[in-house]
C-alpha cells in the first residue's frame, strides 16, 4: 500500500479493505499489513480482487471518500462515491477547460514537453551506457535535435503548430530507434513506425504496449473522476479515450518503449513469436502475448522515484499520480499541469 497525497493505493492483488474504529485496515494473507486513519484519505484505489467490507463502503459513503476498484492488470471497475459527492464539478470544469484554445495549449504543451523531453533522455542513456554499440554520432545528433525541439514546443502557440512539433520530433526519434536495438538485429530491425496494421515485430511490440498503457491511463482518469473521452490535444471521437492518449504521451519513451526495448535485447520475445498474414500485417502468437503481459505485470512493480512529488512509487502507479495531478490543477490547487519528467 502507498499514501501519496491524499490517496491511498492498495496494489497487492490479495489484499482485502476492512474497517476498525475510524480506520482502514489493509489485510493480505490474513495479516494485517497496514492501517491508516480515514479522516487523512480523499480517495482509495484497489488493484485486487478479495474486496471490501460493507462497513468500509459505508464509512467511505458517509465520509466522502471515493472508493475505486481496478483489476490487477490495471482494467478500471467500478468507482464509488457518497450521496452528495461526485464527479459533477471536476467534469464540469474539465469540459470547460477542453473549450477553452489557450487552456487546451496549456495541458497538451505541457504533455508533449514531457513526451519530448523523456524521448531525448531515453537517447541519452544510450550514448551513455551503450555507446560502443551504437552509432553514437546520429544519436547525438538526434537527441540535439530533440533538445531543440523542447524549445520550439515551450513556445509553440497553437495547437496545430504543437501537433507540427509533435510529429517532427517522433520522426526524429524513431530515426534512430534502431540503434537502441542491440540484440537480435536482424529479426528486430526497425526502418519507422508503422501501424494499423503493424508490419514488423518491433512495430506490433509498440502497438500492443501502447494500448496496454492507454488502458492504464484510461482506468487512472477513471479513478480520479475526468472523462478520459475528453481531450485537449486528441481530438473528441467516439469510442476514443483522447484525454488517455494526451497523457499517455509523457509515457510513451520511458516506460513502454523502453519496456519493448527490454522484451528484445533480453531476447524474451524472440523471431518465432511472431508471424505474418497475407496482407502484410505482423502479428504476435498467443503464447507471446501473454508473455508480454507477464512481463508487463512486473515492470509495473518496479520502483522508481516521482520527479514531482519526489516520493518513491510503482511504475504501474505513475499514471494514477499524473490523473490526480491534472484533477488538482483543475481544481485549482496547482498553477499548472507538472508532466512526468524522467532521467
Amino acid at each position: 500500500m502507498k499514501k501519496l497525497l491524499n490517496t491511498l493505493y492498495v496494489t497487492s492483488e490479495d489484499s482485502y479493505l476492512s474497517l476498525d474504529g475510524q480506520n482502514i485496515v489493509v489485510i493480505d494473507k490474513d495479516q494485517e499489513v497496514g492501517r491508516l486513519p480515514l479522516h487523512n484519505l480523499d480517495g482509495i484505489v484497489s488493484f485486487g480482487y478479495r474486496g471490501t467490507s460493507p462497513a468500509l463502503m459505508g464509512a467511505c459513503a458517509e465520509k466522502n471518500i471515493s472508493l475505486c476498484y481496478v483489476t490487477p492488470q490495471g482494467k478500471f471497475l467500478a468507482r464509488i462515491t457518497g450521496r452528495i459527492k461526485g464527479n459533477v464539478v471536476l467534469r464540469k470544469r474539465q469540459y470547460e477547460s477542453s473549450q477553452s484554445a489557450q487552456e487546451s495549449l496549456d495541458i497538451a504543451r505541457n504533455c508533449i514537453f514531457g513526451k519530448v523531453f523523456n524521448a531525448r533522455w531515453i537517447l541519452e542513456r544510450a550514448l551513455r551506457d551503450h555507446s560502443m554499440q551504437i552509432d553514437t554520432e546520429k544519436v547525438k545528433n538526434a537527441s540535439l535535435l530533440l533538445k531543440n525541439s523542447l524549445e520550439r514546443v515551450n513556445g509553440c502557440t497553437s495547437s496545430e503548430q504543437l501537433r507540427g512539433l509533435e510529429g517532427e520530433a517522433a520522426s526524429v526519434y524513431f530515426g534512430v530507434f534502431d540503434e537502441l536495438i542491440l540484440q537480435q538485429k536482424k529479426a528486430f530491425s526497425f526502418n519507422g513506425r508503422n501501424k494499423r496494421p503493424p508490419l514488423d515485430p518491433v512495430n506490433a511490440l509498440l502497438s500492443f504496449t501502447y494500448t496496454l498503457l492507454t488502458n492504464m491511463y484510461t482506468s487512472a482518469l477513471e479513478t480520479v473522476g475526468l472523462d478520459p473521452y475528453v481531450g485537449y490535444l486528441h481530438t473528441d471521437r467516439p469510442g476514443r479515450a483522447s484525454l488517455a492518449l494526451d497523457m499517455m504521451e509523457e509515457l510513451r519513451a520511458v516506460m513502454a518503449d523502453r519496456f519493448v526495448l527490454s522484451l528484445i535485447n533480453k531476447k524474451i520475445v524472440t523471431a518465432k513469436d511472431f508471424k505474418v498474414k497475407e496482407n502484410g500485417a505482423v502479428l504476435m502468437s498467443d503464447d507471446a502475448r501473454k508473455s508480454v503481459i507477464q512481463e508487463w505485470q512486473k515492470k509495473k512493480k518496479e520502483v522508481l522515484t516521482h520527479p514531482y512529488l519526489n516520493e518513491k512509487v510503482e511504475w504501474g502507479i505513475v499514471p494514477y499520480v499524473q490523473a490526480m495531478l491534472l484533477a488538482r490543477y483543475l481544481r485549482g490547487d496547482l498553477d499548472a499541469y507538472p508532466p512526468f519528467f524522467w532521467k
